[in-house]
């Protein structure tokens, strides 16, 4: 949890108890130990045709473990590192595509002007925007269509990114991140640019960020993503005419594109135990010597009933290539000490016509324009 992202501070209030002390101390050095740990039974009406009830885990947030390191070097500089692995808690697989430290892994100085780090880091999407995702605080499910404007919570590799330190409620940093391919300094590179300003009871946020042929676990599957059989003009599922069976033609291959580009701005305000949250998002998709854009405006409110009783509701509008998707998310969540909630939460989400409804990227695509889905689960953190 950061220090600018106050409208995180009742949804996080069960990791403020995360961070352990430090595993080991030598004067002004400390290393930390920390994890989330989320697990729970989901029921979804419609997947593929077929209602489904399962175990599912890293939903509320991610699960996840990690090691977090700073040296004092004298001077005002320290040396900082991350290594943070996400998993399944279900069967103990890796998760972010097989990365022994797919959430994070960097290294890199820090003073009183800021952080210059090096690795597989977190966009400006992430450290600006992703907190005024209000419906996933609601649902882990509810994240944007697709997550074509990154909201999810996404990473850069092998980038170099500047984060600054705390101006008077300011903050702002940039990351690129380096394709890596021979003779082509263009492809697969990225950057992303963002800034977050909090003063008392409000705060705001804004980000770009630019994936130039979005690859591995960023790569495109379109019909899984967003329920849609054409995708910038190219036919991406068919329909058997006699079976109504459905075809995802790029399950495992990728589909392609030139580019993917994501500006946002988000808001909230607290009025004692209310906090009103919202987002506006503009993505622009590049390929096949097109451009496409999603448009998604998100609002909703937390409420704490108690300090340990918080209600999470949300409303999302999507639109993109013609068609339309509007969902409503809840979440109901009860602190049993600072480490350990449990949680109740739903979705409806209501596509166009012709569109096959899928919540969140999280489930096999519905054979009709709804989708809904209930959750129950538990969160430990240390």
């Amino acid at each position: 949890m950061k220090k600018r992202n106050a409208v995180k501070l009742a949804a996080l209030a069960l990791s403020a108890g995360a961070v352990s002390a430090p595993a080991v101390v030598h004067a002004q050095s400390s290393v930390t130990l920390y994890g989330i740990l989320d697990a729970g039974i989901t029921y979804v009406n419609n997947t593929g045709g077929s209602h489904v009830v399962k175990f599912d885990d890293g939903v509320s947030y991610g699960n996840r473990f990690g090691f977090k390191g700073v040296e004092d070097l004298g001077g005002g500089l320290k040396a900082v590192f991350v290594l943070e692995s996400g998993f399944h808690l279900g069967n103990g697989t890796l998760a972010q595509g097989g990365a022994e430290f797919g959430r994070q892994a960097y290294v890199g100085l820090q003073n009183q002007w800021g952080t210059i780090s090096a690795g597989n880091q977190l966009d400006m999407t992430n450290e600006f925007m992703e907190g005024y995702n209000i419906s996933s605080f609601g649902s882990g499910y509810a994240i944007h269509q697709g997550d074509f404007d990154r909201m999810n919570g996404d990473r850069l590799p092998n980038s170099i990114k500047y984060m600054s330190p705390d101006i008077n409620g300011l903050t702002f940093g940039g990351m690129f991140s380096f394709g890596n391919t021979a003779g082509n300094f263009h492809e697969k590179s990225s950057y992303s640019l963002g800034a977050h300003y909090a003063h008392g009871d409000f705060t705001i946020g804004t980000a770009y960020t630019r994936l130039n042929n979005p690859n591995g676990i960023y790569a495109f599957d379109p019909y899984a993503m967003i329920g849609t059989k054409t995708f910038l003009g190219q036919t991406v599922a068919t329909v058997n005419p006699t079976t109504g069976a459905v075809t995802d033609l790029f399950s495992s291959t990728a589909f392609n594109v030139d580019s993917q580009s994501t500006v946002g701005i988000g808001s909230s305000y607290a009025f004692g135990n209310l906090m009103l949250l919202g987002n506006y998002t503009y993505t622009t998709i590049k390929g096949f010597g097109q451009s496409s854009h999603m448009q998604v405006g998100e609002g909703g409110a937390s409420y704490n009933f108690t300090p340990a009783l918080i209600l999470y509701g949300g409303y999302q509008f999507t639109a993109f290539e013609g068609h339309k998707w509007n969902m409503g998310s809840l979440g109901l969540h009860y602190l049993l000490s600072k480490r350990t909630d449990v949680y109740v939460s739903g979705d409806y989400l209501k596509a166009s016509s012709g569109v096959n409804a899928v919540i969140g990227y999280s489930f096999t695509p519905s054979t009709s324009s709804t989708q809904s889905d209930v959750r129950i689960g538990i969160r430990h953190s240390f």
